[in-house]
């Protein structure tokens, strides 16, 4: 069956905000998984959204776990279905606030340990759940309410956490990025993992309307526009193999997509362009780098 024909496991009405990224991101992931898996997901805005007191939206076994410790949780799951020998997927879907900074630690060890386990980042680019506040996943330049852009500053002053060569450093059987505006190659992404046993990590970039300031039909749009500008590079590495990177024919200018949002349009007046030159050399860095 094509994947995209598959069950839809993330049951209608949920209440993520109109032209959510993460909810578009969860809809293609749980199809590409299926019903045999048991999701562990940290608090953030899909665990707010899919399971307000009293209700559900999950259609797979699904665990909340305190925001620093969802691969924890997801590594003791794994030991149970170890000890009565079944064999269900364990996956963690965790946004970039769990992943990046407050449950670093805890995937670190379970990266260590080689458990069978599939973490997930869901990356939105901040603290969307509790006010838009910056993470370490927060791109450079960005305005948010902890690192407003004003007189004072021109937004985020610290480059991205590179998340994905920090998994490839623990020597991780499969690390891939992706994006919603790619659906069949995200979904082949995550199915894949269910063909590799140990360790591997996914991040997904799932593009914010409320948190990024665009208009709630533009969600795609501004997903494919951080990839075709080569700030969001698309790749997976699987163990012993070499890198796979998704090429972009038609490259655009960054301004195109930072002109989309109202986080970064204090970038485009006159004083701020040193700045979005500098994105621009990040992109052109990214698209050397990795042959885009």
């Amino acid at each position: 069956m094509v994947l995209a024909e598959r069950e839809n496991l993330l049951a209608a009405g949920h209440r993520a905000c109109p032209g959510c990224g993460a909810a578009i991101a969860l809809r293609q992931i749980l199809r590409a998984l299926g019903r045999d898996t048991i999701v562990v997901s940290a608090t953030g805005c899909v665990e707010t959204f899919t399971s307000p007191y009293g209700m559900s939206a999950w259609e797979v076994p699904w665990i909340h776990s305190l925001f620093e410790n969802s691969a924890s949780v997801a590594s003791g799951v794994h030991a149970a279905l170890e000890f009565l020998r079944e064999k269900s997927s364990v996956v963690v879907i965790s946004g970039d606030g769990g992943t990046f900074d407050i449950g670093m630690g805890a995937m670190s060890g379970m990266f260590e340990r080689k458990q069978n386990i599939t973490y997930i980042c869901y990356d939105n680019e901040a603290y969307m759940n509790t006010g838009v506040q910056g993470s370490s996943a927060t791109p450079y330049g960005s305005s948010t309410t902890t690192t407003p852009a004003g007189k004072a500053s021109f937004g985020k002053i610290q480059p991205k956490k590179d998340m994905p060569a920090i998994a490839l450093a623990h020597d991780v059987d499969y690390v891939a990025t992706a994006s919603i505006a790619y659906p069949q190659d995200l979904m082949k992404k995550v199915a894949k993992t269910k063909e590799i046993y140990g360790p591997k990590y996914i991040q997904v970039h799932t593009p914010c309307t409320i948190g990024w300031g665009f208009d709630s039909s533009k969600t795609v749009e501004v997903g494919k526009l951080a990839v075709e500008t080569g700030l969001v590079p698309i790749y997976e590495v699987e163990k012993g193999k070499p890198m796979v990177v998704k090429k972009v024919k038609n490259k655009k200018p960054v301004e195109e997509y930072l002109r989309f949002q109202t986080r970064f349009r204090h970038l485009l007046k006159e004083e701020q362009k040193d700045i979005a030159n500098q994105i621009q050399a990040i992109c052109d860095k990214n698209i050397e780098r990795f042959g885009i």
